[in-house]
C-alpha cells in the first residue's frame, strides 16, 4: 500500500477511518485534491510568510468529491482548570461567509463578539458541552471529543463531512472526516467554530465568575492565572474546577 499522501508541513490534513486510522478512497481524494490546491497556487509558500488567513480551500477541495454539508468543528477550554471544555460545529455558505473571519485567537474580544453575531446569523451552528464530572471522570482528550461529537449530532440536517481542528478524529463520529492540524488557521468553517466555541464559553465563565467571585474567572476564563491560582489557595476549591487537575488535585490532597 503507498505511503498516505501529506499536505505540506504547515498544512497538514490528515485523515482517519473510524476507530482504525485507515483512510477511504474518498477522504484520500480530499486529501490529494486539497494538495493540488497548495501547490498549484503556491498556499503553502504564503502561509509559511505569514500572509495569508484561512479560506474555504479544504472545503472546496471536499466539494469536488461531492460533498455538500461540510462542518467545521472546534473546542475551546482543554487547558483551563475551572469549567466545562465546549465545542461548536459550523456549516458556512459559501456564497455568505462573513468578511474577517479568522482564528478565534488571533482576534480581540471586540472583533470576535462581531464575528460571533455575523456566523450566528449567515451559517447553521451547534453549540455542545462536556461537563466538569465528565473531564474528571474520562480525561480532557475524551472531553474534547464528547462535546465535538454533541455539537455534531445537533447539526440537523445532519453535516456529510467534518473538518476537525487537531490531528484525531473523535471516536464517536460516523460521518466521513478529516483532522486538519491547526485547521483554525486554514479552514473558515474551523475558525468559525473556534469563534463561536470560545465566545459561549468565556460568557459562561463570566457568569458563573458572577457566583463564585475572587477567582477573576470574569478575565482569566478558568485558565491557571495568577489570580486564579492565589484564589485556588485562599478560597479553596469550587464544584466547578476540575480535581483531576494537578494543581487542583495538590489542594484537596495537600501534596
Amino acid at each position: 500500500m503507498p505511503a498516505p499522501a501529506r499536505l505540506p508541513r504547515r498544512l497538514q490534513v490528515i485523515t482517519f477511518e473510524q476507530e482504525r486510522c485507515q483512510r477511504s478512497s474518498a477522504q484520500e481524494r480530499v486529501v490529494q485534491a486539497a494538495l493540488s490546491f497548495c501547490l498549484a497556487t503556491g498556499r503553502e509558500t504564503r502561509f509559511s510568510m505569514g500572509m495569508t488567513k484561512p479560506d474555504y480551500s479544504i472545503e472546496q477541495a471536499a466539494v469536488a468529491q461531492g460533498y455538500l454539508r461540510i462542518a467545521g468543528v472546534d473546542e475551546v477550554g482543554r487547558g483551563p482548570l475551572a469549567g466545562p471544555v465546549v465545542a461548536a460545529a459550523v456549516i458556512l455558505n459559501p456564497k455568505d461567509i462573513p468578511e474577517g473571519l479568522n482564528d478565534s485567537k488571533k482576534l480581540t474580544a471586540k472583533r470576535r463578539v462581531a464575528m460571533d453575531a455575523a456566523v450566528r446569523d449567515r451559517a447553521e451552528f451547534a453549540i455542545a458541552e462536556a461537563s466538569v464530572a465528565e473531564i474528571d471522570e474520562h480525561n480532557i482528550l475524551r472531553a474534547s471529543h464528547l462535546a465535538m461529537e454533541r455539537a455534531v449530532a445537533a447539526l440537523n440536517p445532519p453535516p456529510d463531512y467534518l473538518l476537525i481542528d487537531g490531528n484525531m478524529i473523535p471516536r464517536g463520529l460516523a460521518i466521513p472526516a478529516q483532522a486538519v492540524v491547526k485547521g483554525d488557521a486554514h479552514s473558515v468553517s474551523i475558525a468559525a467554530a473556534s469563534i463561536i466555541a470560545k465566545n459561549w464559553r468565556d460568557q459562561l465563565m463570566v457568569d458563573l465568575a458572577q457566583q463564585h467571585p475572587g477567582y477573576g474567572w470574569e478575565k482569566n476564563a478558568g485558565y491557571p492565572s495568577k489570580q486564579h491560582r492565589e484564589a485556588l489557595q485562599n478560597l479553596g476549591v469550587t464544584p466547578h474546577h476540575r480535581r483531576s487537575f494537578k494543581p487542583v488535585h495538590n489542594i484537596l490532597y495537600q501534596e
